[in-house]
């Protein structure tokens, strides 16, 4: 009888074992994440690593510096390692097609955060969560309109070419300004998403602009590329924040302590801390729920001087 006792306990050990192997290795997850280009981005990866190390998930991080090449191998590298989910941050919405049909023959399924990717077959991905960059463009929109009294010319850092937040930013604002004639968009570049691209773009609009003469605002893709034109602004004798109106978004740190300062005037949050978010769409659909909406979208709030100190206290700057 203790020996039947015995097996049986080994029997039932030996279930519980292989059940948390099987889990163990359901938790092997690929991120492809675009790069480190902004304050933004490197905040967006911590928060996936920190979590992904609190929830004891083996996570495959591949940096594409920007590249879209370097993502398309890094996707081909998880899926040979049978990874059981993979995460992409996609750098450019064109291209997904052949690689995401490859994870979807192997039966890995795929997860697209923060950036969107264009394709003619969305069975290829879960979902996406993200937030919706389009009503970032227009919230931004909306608070410059109502600044400027409906009123001014305007100048315009755009973000990676191709990418869906410079896509949708750009739509979203152009939406809202369409409806005040007697605001313009004089001047309109790319600075990549990067503090050094902003500086050189604001610097470039200055020189073509005799210092900004009649220039009223600054509407940004992202806070660092603000905090660049910022800088150019003030090398060139300008006042932002004051003479010059400014709106931006993904409400990083610096943003904030520059409105404290009187540099900035407005910022649309884009949330970095989405680790767990993200982490548990990936963990219920390996559990088993299959039935996920095409987009789980990421709240954003515009914040202004007002609540600029308390947004930085909430974010322990």
């Amino acid at each position: 009888m203790n020996s039947l006792k015995y097996f049986m306990g080994a029997a039932i050990g030996a279930v519980a074992l292989a059940a948390l192997s099987l889990s163990a290795s359901a938790q092997t997850i690929g991120f492809s994440q675009v790069g480190h280009e902004s304050d933004w981005r490197t905040a967006f990866s911590k928060s996936m690593q920190d979590e992904a190390k609190k929830e004891g998930i083996d996570l495959k991080f591949s940096d594409a510096n920007q590249k879209e090449e370097d993502q398309l191998k890094a996707v081909r590298s998880f899926i040979s390692q049978k990874v059981d989910a993979i995460i992409i941050a996609p750098v450019v919405v064109t291209g997904w097609d052949q690689v995401l049909k490859e994870a979807k023959a192997a039966n890995v399924p795929v997860f697209l955060v923060d950036r969107d990717v264009e394709t003619s077959d969305k069975s290829l991905y879960v979902t996406r969560v993200a937030a919706d960059f389009n009503l970032e463009g227009r919230l931004a929109g909306a608070w410059l309109a109502q600044a400027l009294k409906g009123r001014g010319d305007i100048v315009e850092l755009q973000g990676t070419v191709g990418s869906a937040p410079a896509i949708e930013r750009k739509r979203g604002f152009d939406a809202v300004e369409a409806l005040f004639p007697l605001i313009k968009i004089v001047k309109s570049q790319s600075g990549d998403f990067t503090t050094q691209g902003g500086k050189e773009v604001m610097e470039s609009f200055i020189k073509a602009t005799d210092g900004l003469k009649g220039i009223k605002a600054v509407w940004a893709h992202n806070d660092n590329m603000m905090l660049g034109a910022i800088q150019a602004m003030k090398e060139a004798g300008l006042k932002p924040g004051t003479d010059i109106l400014t709106v931006s978004v993904d409400g990083v740190p610096d943003i904030f302590k520059a409105m404290i300062a009187g540099d900035a005037n407005a910022s649309v949050e884009l949330r970095s801390d989405i680790g767990p978010d993200i982490y548990a769409v990936v963990k219920a659909y390996l559990a088993g729920k299959k039935d996920w909406p095409k987009w789980v979208v990421i709240p954003s709030d515009l914040h202004t001087i007002q609540d600029a100190a308390e947004v930085l206290k909430r974010k322990g700057g």
